[in-house]
């Protein structure tokens, strides 16, 4: 038997579970789809590579894009939580900061996952200036924590205020935490964060506490399941930020796994993008229950320092900006009291999902009006679950629900869902764009997911965008980015000095030295790297400010100077602001520090078509599709069979396993070098 050869991607949504496996031995490429497992999302996971893969002893590292985390937190599933913190400090998690559930309402409520009664305090106190005012009294402490542990918390975090500053007698607190607590999952909020704002660091640290036992079973679960088919190789976990961790990392920091799955599908998007040629694009990943949107400029995606999960529940630890909406081929579609149509943001998921799958749901879906105007072939259902798609089923359930209380024909009610549906995308798409000063027009859509191809037109006519360029595999892209993501940590920690009051050479060698001790996390990983890069920042601000700008540094060999950073500084000042703050004083509140270790790149060309035909050869029939009010005559094409330079004008639809695409009359489709679909309207 030859030696391990695979390296398998599995992005895990709430719908389907996505395979994509790289056969690094012969180039060669293989796709599955599967529906989700939900109660243990394990099971699809390893049934999904079993698709493909007899011997996974062959499987040389499995790359996991996972929604587990994401799940339990906007469900609020985690595990019960308790806290010990600084006396006086107790209901920290809860007063967050002076924000609401809605802007412009009156009311609205929130309750933090911890409980009250699970707030613990103890007599403890370090200054700002990181002086210990107050030691901790283990005792105390292992007294909280033994009332905690009886009283059902399965997990603990402790947080003290001013942490960030000195961690001496957090650091005790949690030593003497684990002398008594009965797992693993202790968590230190200065480990998790040392960073000043005591509500950031908190509510990172607690909700990493409150995810650990619900991640690190499921990954247990993962392995077992995995080593039970045989596999022997590593296995990796997608984290926000875009890169990827080891197994044993991700099950003492589950937070960084928030938004595992979308963020794996903007790497993917990234990588194909640059091959294709383009810099800016704005990936639309539509699966079965949200559409998730993010924009890369010149190549680069977008990391955000902190991102709200749900109201109050604050993540400070870095992520790709996405933004996520209700808006999934299983989202539901109804008419509400006031006889207004709604779409979103309740899914039917994968069970029962959309109606027409015949699984006992009545409720109508974007999926269901897809398949009702003609733009889903019913014999041709993606994800292997079924057989045939019930169009009947889905007419009953539009015309009940959605065509009768608003006095439309079926057709126009189902374009009515369809039309919402893209209304809140476009949405979606302005906000990450135009309101951030950005020309859409300069802008390729990049959809995938199952749904995404489906929508690109619409979305293209809607916001102005300049084109579309599909992937090859649509449907696994989010899979594809775990294989090409590189593995990355970041380190952060507080500074809160001005800058003529640091020692900047000895503040340089300290970032040289955290970057060195980080590099060893990499090594340790077991994983062959192309190379290691090293990035370092500071959170800089004018005294007197509150926010700050994210200032890129580079140590010279010499050391690192002041005047060094003031240059810096003011250049991503005035590229912020436009302007600089003469005289006044500049202060340094933290450096930020990332170490990525880059796998080898995957070369695009394994998608290019081989031996492609033209478009007509491909062609496998014609179909009626309903758009803009009517039905056209659309041509029905196999889309993997298209070769390179193949052009078609729409209205057409291109079939493959994992999703279908939908180019609307006035645009056209042309295959580029790589298999990518590059749309554009029409003589463009």
């Amino acid at each position: 038997m030859t030696g391990p050869a695979y390296v398998i991607g599995v992005d895990v949504g709430g719908t389907f579970t996505d395979v994509f496996i790289l056969d690094e031995a012969s180039g060669r490429v293989e796709t599955a789809k599967v529906p989700s497992t939900r109660g243990d999302q394990s099971r699809g996971f390893v049934e999904g590579i079993g698709r493909q893969v007899e011997d996974f002893g062959r499987i040389k590292t499995v790359v996991h894009g996972t929604t587990v985390g994401t799940n339990a937190l906007l469900e609020r599933k985690g595990a019960r939580t308790g806290i010990i913190t600084t006396e006086g400090f107790r209901d920290v998690l809860e007063m967050r900061r002076r924000d609401r559930p809605t802007t412009w309402g009156l009311k609205g409520s929130f309750a933090p996952v911890v409980a009250r009664t699970d707030r613990v305090e103890v007599v403890e106190r370090i200054l700002a200036d990181g002086s210990v005012l107050q030691p901790v009294a283990e005792k105390d402490v292992r007294d909280r924590a033994v009332a905690l542990a009886e009283s059902g918390c399965e997990a603990v975090c402790v947080f003290f205020i001013n942490g960030y500053a000195n961690n001496q007698n957090e650091m005790s607190a949690v030593e003497a935490v684990r002398s008594v607590w009965p797992n693993a999952y202790v968590t230190a909020a200065t480990e998790i964060l040392p960073e000043i704002r005591e509500f950031e660091r908190l509510s990172t640290a607690t909700l990493n506490a409150y995810l650990q036992p619900v991640v690190s079973s499921y990954l247990d679960r993962l392995e077992t399941g995995l080593h039970s088919k045989g596999f022997q190789g590593d296995i990796l976990i997608v984290q926000s930020n875009g890169g990827v961790m080891s197994v044993d990392t991700a099950k003492c920091y589950p937070v960084r796994t928030a938004l595992s799955g979308p963020a794996a599908g903007v790497i993917a998007a990234t990588a194909i993008a640059k091959a294709a040629g383009f810099d800016n694009i704005i990936t639309c990943d539509m699966g079965g229950t949200s559409f998730d949107v993010s924009l890369v400029a010149g190549g680069e995606a977008a990391l955000a320092a902190q991102t709200a999960i749900d109201f109050g529940m604050v993540v400070r630890t870095p992520m790709i900006e996405i933004t996520t909406i209700g808006a999934g081929g299983g989202s539901i579609a109804s008419v509400d009291k006031s006889g207004l149509l709604q779409v979103g943001p309740e899914s039917a998921g994968s069970d029962p999902g959309p109606v027409c799958y015949g699984l006992g749901s009545e409720r109508p879906t974007v999926t269901d009006a897809n398949l009702v105007l003609g733009r889903i072939n019913p014999d041709r259902p993606i994800g292997g679950k079924l057989d045939r798609l019930d169009v009947e089923a889905a007419r009953q359930a539009i015309e009940k629900h959605i065509a009768r209380p608003l006095n439309l024909t079926v057709e126009e009610a189902a374009e009515a869902v369809l039309r919402l549906a893209n209304a809140k995308m476009a949405g979606a798409i302005r906000l990450v764009s135009i309101e951030k000063g950005h020309d859409p027009a300069t802008f390729a859509a990049m959809p995938f997911g199952g749904g995404g191809a489906l929508h690109t037109g619409a979305l293209i006519k809607e916001v102005g965008l300049g084109s579309a360029l599909v992937p090859r595999f649509p449907g696994v892209t989010s899979a594809l980015g775990c294989v090409v993501a590189d593995m990355r940590h970041d380190r952060v920690q507080t500074v809160n000095r001005l800058l003529d009051e640091v020692d900047a050479p000895a503040l340089g060698r300290e970032m040289t030295a955290v970057a060195d001790q980080t590099e060893a996390l990499l090594a340790g990983a077991g994983v062959d790297f192309a190379g290691v890069d090293r990035v370092f920042e500071l959170d800089m601000l004018y005294l007197g400010q509150t926010h700050t700008v994210s200032v890129a540094i580079e140590i010279p060999a010499g050391g690192l100077t002041a005047d060094v950073i003031r240059a810096a500084f003011e250049e991503a000042y005035r590229e912020a602001y436009g302007r600089l703050l003469e005289g006044i004083a500049m202060r340094i509140m933290n450096y930020r520090i990332a170490v990525v270790g880059r796998r080898p790149r995957l070369d695009m060309a394994v998608f290019a078509p081989s031996g492609g035909k033209a478009a007509e050869a491909c062609r496998t029939g014609t179909r009626k599709v309903y758009a803009a009010g009517r039905y056209h005559e659309a041509g029905v094409f196999e889309r993997l069979d298209l070769g390179v330079g193949a052009v078609l004008a729409g209205p057409a639809l291109l079939e493959q396993p994992d999703t279908t695409i939908f180019v609307d009359p006035g645009l056209q489709a042309e295959v580029d070098a790589f298999g990518n679909l590059v749309i554009t309207a029409s003589g463009n």
